[in-house]
């Protein structure tokens, strides 16, 4: 029987896993207690087979979103020109005014 037959996967534990992926141990720990990330427990340790790594890895991959308009929007900046965009009207600005704090509230309560 050749080596590579009957060759257990090799398990990697999760501090190996955290270093690997820039984490600390203990998230790692606390993803697999929460059933966020796939693990093996033999016995009462978390441990990691390089399939489950790469799926962790999988898991919180980012991808960058596709720069997509809608087409409704795409017809409408179409249809208006340049000098149709310079002649519509503007609204004003509002002018934001900030709320008087409670504590003052309460003390101009109190002196009236």
């Amino acid at each position: 029987m050749p080596k590579d037959q009957g060759a257990l996967p090799p398990l990697y534990r999760p501090a190996d896993v955290a270093k690997a992926i820039g984490m600390s141990e203990w998230w790692v720990k606390e993803q697999a207690r929460r059933g966020r990330i796939p693990f093996t427990k033999p016995g009462r340790a978390y441990r990691f087979t390089a399939e489950q790594f790469a799926e962790i890895v999988r898991t919180y991959e980012v991808r960058p979103a596709a720069m997509t308009v809608p087409q409704t929007q795409v017809a409408a900046v179409a249809v208006l020109k340049k000098s149709d965009r310079d002649s519509q009207p503007t609204r004003p600005a509002v002018r934001l005014r900030a709320r008087m704090p409670r504590r003052a509230a309460l003390h101009q309560q109190d002196a009236a």
